[in-house]
């Protein structure tokens, strides 16, 4: 079985190789490594919040990839649309295929971002599960997306303004993969707090693991 290999470059962003299908994820501001990178068959973005897309620096990255597409949220599609940037708009409960590796759509409630405060506008939000002979994984966003069956790797969000350890804690449980990725961290002082709570408080066959930030890992 060929092996999926990611790379963590920081916060939400992530690089999956599938081996049929090299898709890159949520390239923000608060990540590095992504804006040189090439071949890439696919760009995902869960939402349009600046942490998850830099679309500043997004039209440099699309021209050292011209064959990637470009898969986007609603909301991601209203902001691209206006500065005359290509893009794929997809919704949960969509399904397609990229270089080989299916990829589903899947969303909370109606594809929403998780709240932040009931004063602030709710926008959407695309979790994204890629699956491929070397295993499925599972990018949420900013959610606790509903997880499909079979989930291989969860990138599990550590820190945010909209999150709780607590529940970060019981969607860990409810997916419960054989390995949980920890992500979008950058907004803490010291995440290996919260890595700590999730190695203690997950399920006994998760497996945590702590990605070096830019350094590849095979599951």
């Amino acid at each position: 079985m060929t092996a999926t290999e990611l790379v963590h470059l920081g916060h939400a962003c992530v690089v999956v190789d599938t081996g049929s299908a090299r898709v890159l994820l949520d390239p923000g501001v608060f990540s590095e490594g992504w804006q040189t990178l090439e071949g890439l068959d696919a760009i995902l973005v869960t939402h349009q919040h600046v942490d998850h897309l830099d679309v500043e620096k997004l039209p440099a990255l699309l021209a050292q990839n011209p064959d990637a597409e470009l898969i986007v949220d609603n909301g991601t599609a209203d902001v691209l649309r206006e500065r005359g940037i290509d893009h794929t708009r997809r919704e949960p409960g969509e399904t397609f295929t990229v270089a080989g590796t299916s990829i589903e759509v899947v969303g909370a409630e109606r594809g929403e971002h998780a709240v932040i405060h009931p004063d602030i506008p709710v926008i959407p939000n695309n979790g994204y599960v890629l699956r491929a002979e070397g295993g499925t994984v599972l990018h949420p966003g900013d959610a606790y997306v509903p997880a499909p069956d079979g989930v291989d790797v969860l990138l599990l969000p550590t820190g945010a303004p909209w999150l709780k350890v607590a529940d970060a804690v019981d969607y860990l449980r409810a997916v419960a993969p054989p390995v949980a990725v920890p992500i979008h961290e950058a907004v803490l002082a010291n995440p290996d707090l919260h890595y700590g709570l999730f190695d203690q408080l997950s399920p006994s066959a998760t497996d945590v693991r702590v990605l070096a930030r830019g350094v590849a890992a095979s599951f």
